[in-house]
């Protein structure tokens, strides 16, 4: 008889076993606190139902993780190192997920190798696995990293499941298991021809997912309220940025309501009764001729010009927001699909995904925001007064409806 395995019932894909081994990491405090961490951090405030945490999705990819490994017919011994991989590969995450690493000065990555090499943790894994190949796993290194974390991996793929299922967004209902029937491992995962139509299908989720719920305007103002607060926090020493992996999500609600600084109190007052800034102005990238030149201006030049227009408007420069939504990057583009023997990028297979590397830039936007008190005073705001905006494209128009025509 084999080992007698654990079951987990998983809102998306069913009973998810597990082995004695994955139970007892499951069972450890660092494991645990990955229950009070939410997945999509405050995009609830959008999305209500949005509360489901890493925990839940660690367990998911673990999931995906290995019935890739097993189609890919690894040995036993690289099917548990994934298993293990994909389980912990966010288990150095801050409270409220992405929305706390947009502050550090490292990535999530880099806790998550430090508590699994670092923290008692490391004992319990060493018995079993060596610890310097999950970090590079995790890493997206050597032979088994793209199964967890390349270009069209299984985190990916159940964090698009997960978070349509949980927010109500129907656009991130992905055909994941036609996917991973048609990967192969050679030097990296090789999409076959056959998995073109899914594989642009999780591409055009990724997509409406985008402006829909991770790049949400509303969302980016709730971020950035709360990032503009543990800046506060981080800048004073009430918290130390090394330490981010030991915070959950109530630990740093905590935080704020009894810290010192009046502002970062103030934050999380408005967050709590979602007091947040409205928008007042907006300009989207498809305005631009190149609007990939917004993407390099730095940090220093809009907080300048924040201050600038804080001054001219009469106003407290940390009320006053400037916001760049994320660069529209969908790494998925560069998946090199096999077609008689050679290899080519997904872009140069399927005219969906061509048009959609141009289209990228047809939903982000700049912004600027501030309470909603001030909101009156900005009617007549000129965004470009204060920043170097990339020129404007007076033919966008005719370029997109051509883009069109060729497409359909």
């Amino acid at each position: 008889m084999g080992e007698k395995k654990k079951f987990i019932r998983d809102s998306v894909y069913g009973d998810i076993s597990l082995n004695k081994f994955e139970q007892k990491v499951l069972d450890m405090p660092q494991f645990q606190r990955l229950r009070r961490i939410k997945q999509l951090g405050l995009i609830n405030l959008i999305y209500p139902g949005a509360n489901h945490t890493r925990f839940e999705h660690s367990i998911g990819t673990m999931n995906l993780g290995s019935k890739l490994a097993n189609e890919l017919e690894l040995s036993e011994d690289e099917i548990e190192l994934v298993r293990i991989s994909a389980l912990l590969h966010d288990v150095g995450h801050g409270p409220f997920s992405h929305v706390s690493e947009g502050v550090l000065s490292f990535p999530h990555e880099e806790l998550t190798k430090y508590v699994i090499s670092k923290t008692s943790m490391k004992d319990y894994l060493e018995e079993k696995f060596d610890i310097k190949e999950i970090n590079k796993i995790i890493s997206g290194e050597g032979k088994l990293g793209p199964i967890v974390s390349g270009e069209l991996d299984v985190d990916r793929m159940d964090y698009l499941l997960r978070d349509s299922y949980n927010t109500g967004v129907a656009y991130g209902v992905i055909d994941y298991e036609r996917i991973i029937s048609n990967l192969k491992l050679t030097n990296n995962l090789v999409l076959d021809i056959k998995g073109v139509q899914a594989a642009e299908g999780a591409l055009v989720s990724r997509y409406f997912m985008y402006p829909s719920v991770y790049q949400h305007h509303t969302t980016r103002i709730a971020n950035s309220m709360f990032r503009r607060g543990l800046k506060k926090l981080i800048n004073s020493n009430e918290i130390d940025e090394n330490d981010m992996y030991k915070y959950d999500d109530m630990d740093m609600v905590s935080i704020y309501r009894n810290s010192e600084n009046p502002f970062v109190r103030d934050m999380i007052t408005r967050l709590d009764n979602r007091d947040l800034f409205k928008r007042v102005k907006v300009i989207r990238l498809e305005n631009f001729k190149n609007p990939e030149k917004l993407y390099k201006t730095s940090q220093e030049t809009l907080r300048k010009a924040e201050e600038e227009i804080a001054y001219d408007f009469d106003m407290d420069k940390d009320y006053l927001t400037i916001n760049i939504a994320e660069y529209p990057r969908f790494d998925e583009m560069k998946t090199q699909v096999s077609v008689d023997g050679k290899l080519y990028p997904l872009t140069k297979i399927s005219n969906i995904v061509g048009a959609l590397s141009k289209a990228r830039f047809n939903i982000p936007d700049i912004s600027v925001y501030v309470p909603k008190e001030d909101k009156a005073k900005f009617e007549k705001l000129k965004l470009e007064n204060y920043l170097d905006l990339p020129e404007i494209n007076k033919d966008k128009f005719h370029g997109i409806h051509y883009d069109q025509i060729k497409l359909f």
